[in-house]
Order: structure tokens, then sequence, then C-alpha cells
């Protein structure tokens, strides 16, 4: 099997019942996801509140059947009991509080904007979207109310992971990134 075979391996998402193959992440945005499901699963663990998880299918309760991947998401302890069993199935069924989208390079705008308002339809209270190259993230508490956090901001949790905050400093070392800032 070619390296490129096995790359898009199993890498979708369910569209309208339909399996639609997903490019994988970059490595620069496997690295941010990780790194901020880290932050995350620690803050959540150490508060009692949920976990983070990378790269995981979930099930979106719309009335077209969507299983999406965020590349991010934080389950609260409230929707799944603490120490409880991931399910062996291919799509979790299961709403998380938040949900991340890290953005690369072959990432399309009007795919990523269908996303944050399947989430919201779906239930989820807060979508990020990171931008690793120009160390952007952009903060949707609902589909239209949005706002721009930069490397000198901290980003909070707001009312989906009270307490929460992450100095994006911090996240985004000095010297990465193409910055927008001057």
């Amino acid at each position: 099997m070619l390296a490129e075979e096995l790359e898009n391996q199993d890498h979708y998402e369910i569209v309208d019942g339909s399996r639609v193959e997903m490019p994988p992440m970059s490595a620069e945005a496997q690295f941010v996801a990780s790194r901020l499901a880290y932050h995350l699963s620690r803050f959540g663990i150490e508060s009692n509140l949920g976990e983070a998880c990378v790269e995981v299918m979930i099930e979106l309760s719309l009335p077209a059947e969507r299983n999406r991947r965020p590349d991010v998401i934080f389950i609260p302890y409230s929707r799944w009991k603490k120490n409880s069993p991931v399910p062996a199935t291919n799509a979790w069924d299961v709403l998380p509080d938040l949900c991340v989208e890290v953005v690369s390079p072959h990432d399309l705008c009007d795919d990523l904007m269908d996303k944050i308002g399947e989430y919201f339809r779906a239930g989820v209270r807060l979508v990020w979207v990171v931008y690793p190259r120009h160390q952007l993230f952009y903060v949707y508490e609902s589909p239209t109310k949005v706002y721009g956090l930069t490397r000198t901001d901290i980003l909070d949790g707001g009312a989906a992971l009270p307490g929460f905050k992450l100095p994006l400093a911090d996240f985004f070392p000095e010297g990465t990134g193409n910055s927008t800032q001057s």
C-alpha cells in the first residue's frame, strides 16, 4: 500500500448519509490539536468537568445524518460519566460542549462554516477555529457571535468551560507561524 493510501485510510465523515473522504490533518494542525487537547484535558480532569479527545467522530443529532470528526472535542462528565468506557463504534453518540477545528492549508471556508452551523444546531455550546499559521483563534459563541484572539490574548472557556484560561502567548511560542501582528 502506498503511503498516500495509508494516510487517507479511514479518514472520513458522514454527510447526508454518505461517506465523504477527508484529507488528513497537516502535521502542524495535528500538533496544535494535540497540544490544545492536553490543556483542555488537564483542566477538565483537575476541575472534574470532563476530558478532551482528538479526531474522534461524533454523531450529530440533526435531521440529515451527520457524523463529523472535529479536530478536538471536550466531553463534559455530565454527558459522559467519568471513567465510562468509550464505545468501540466508528462514531461516538455523545454531544461535546466544545468542538475545535484546526485549519490546515487544504481546508475550505464553506466546509468549515457548514460544520460550525451543524455543531450549533446539534447543541454544541462553543466552537473554536484555530489558524496556526497566523496564530489566531476565532471563538464562536453562536454561528453569528464570534470574536478573534491573537497570541497576546487569553483564551477563555466561557460558560462551556468555566475557569479555563490559556494565555495564547504560551500556546503559540514567539517566532512560530506567520503572525498577523505587527
